[in-house]
Order: C-alpha cells, then structure tokens, then sequence
C-alpha cells in the first residue's frame, strides 16, 4: 500500500478535488467524456433552455458547456465544497450548490423539475444504491428531458479503488438502472476503443504507483513531467477513438424522462 493509499479516504472528495484538479484539465479520459456529451447534447438537445450537471466536480463541463452555448442557463450539483468553491470561481455567474442527492438541502428545493437537459458524468460509480441516487435525480427533470449518464466499463484500477469506485458497468448494467430508476433508455454506447483502453490498461498495469503519479504538483522534475508528456500523447491518439464499438471501456448512456419531475 502507497502512502498516499494509507493517507485518503476513497469518498473525500474535498482532498481529491484539491489534489487531482490539474489532472482533471490534463488527462484525455475527461477530456473525452466532456466532448463526447457536448456533442450528444448538441445532437439531441439544441439550445436546451436549462442545463444541470449533476456531479459537476470543479466546474470543467459547464465551463465547457458555456463556451459552445449549449443552453440559456446552467447549474450544478456537487457533494464536496471544495468543488464547489472552484467552480464558483472558475463561473462565478453559474449556481452551483453543495447537495448530497440522498439528503438534499432545501436550496435545492427551487430546482424540482428546473432542467430541460442534465448530465451525470463518473458519478453513479461512486454511491451504494445508484437507482436511488438517479431517482433523486430524476425530481430535478422537467418531463421529458434529457440526461447523459456516463460510467466507467472495463477492470478497476487501483487509483480507481483510490477514488472509491463501488464497481464498473457494463452496457446492460448501466441500462438496467436507469431503468430501475424510472428513465427511457434511448441508446447506450461503449465509446473510446482503441486508445481509451490502451490508456486504461496502461493505468492499471502501473498499480499503486499510479496514485503519486496522478499527483501532478507533488515532482514536477519527475513522475509529473512524464504524466503529463503521456497524457499529451494519448489526447492526440484518443481523437482516432470510436465513439461506439462492441470494445469500448467508456459506457455513455442516453435516456429520457418521460414523466414530470415535481
């Protein structure tokens, strides 16, 4: 076990936010969700009237979102304050608000059936009863709107363990919970094959070690220098990734509630 193993709860996300930030803007897995669903909300939701990120982390899709004006206006839901506090200064003209979905606070009470359009990206892996998680959700749905659920396929890493995944879904998984919670499921797709999963073996076969390396700002004369030289690599190979393949570890999610959020 790493140092850093010993040092972190898997489910702080106050300490992963603030330690792996630069690494959010940096690694091409991210960077590829984060393209990946601007263009489905582009496809199948243009010029949505309200966009609600769900798990919105430190603010790096909204900020994306806003720049390809994807919709009149924007919110985000994230457990951790830390995220908050970075995406508040990162779109100081966006609210973002510290919510728990499984006790949600009453700020977010104003946001019952607000979102025409949502995104919940590398977020159900996390909890114990994802359904219920996506139920809560779906109160913030106006009917019929759309939602972009993203979750990791493929092994676990052990950085994954670090970050506290409960388990990796599979195309029918991911399906079947969003039907659990009471969605439409319209198309699931296994994106990122072959470079994605070239990446994610590369992580795994790294171990432990992976940990200190995703740790950008701790040897920037060493470790990070060459993180950071791979990552380059890979976010130009990644651009030859199919969106969909019977390979793919990337599991990208469409569905639909078609009934009213309230």
């Amino acid at each position: 076990m790493t140092t850093s193993e010993k040092r972190f709860d898997p489910d702080d996300w106050d300490t992963h936010w603030d330690r792996y930030d630069e690494l959010a803007g940096l690694n091409p897995g991210p960077l590829m969700r984060l393209e990946t669903i601007v263009k489905l909300l582009a496809e199948r939701a243009p010029k949505t009237q309200r966009l609600l990120d769900v798990g919105s982390g430190q603010g790096n899709f909204l900020k994306r979102a806003r720049e390809a004006g994807l919709a009149q206006h924007y919110a985000g839901f994230e457990l951790s304050e830390s995220g908050v506090q970075k995406s508040r200064r990162r779109l100081p003209d966006v609210d973002f608000l510290q919510v728990d979905m499984f006790a949600p606070p009453s700020e977010a009470e104003r946001f019952k059936g607000w979102a025409t359009a949502a995104v919940c990206s590398e977020v159900i892996e996390h909890v114990d009863d994802p359904v219920e998680f996506l139920k809560t959700l779906k109160t913030y749905l106006a009917s019929n709107a759309l939602l972009i659920v993203t979750v990791p396929g493929g092994p676990m890493s052990k950085f994954d363990h670090h970050l506290g995944h409960r388990f990796h879904y599979t195309a029918t998984l991911v399906r079947q919970t969003l039907e659990r919670a009471g969605f439409e499921v319209e198309k699931v797709r296994l994106a990122g094959f072959p470079f994605f999963n070239l990446f994610r073996l590369a992580i795994i076969l790294r171990g432990s070690r992976i940990i200190d390396d995703a740790d950008l700002s701790g040897d920037g004369a060493g470790g990070g220098r060459l993180t950071r030289f791979a990552m380059a690599v890979f976010r130009v190979l990644f651009k030859l990734n199919l969106r969909d393949s019977p390979f793919g570890w990337q599991v990208v999610a469409i569905a639909r509630n078609r009934d009213a959020g309230r």
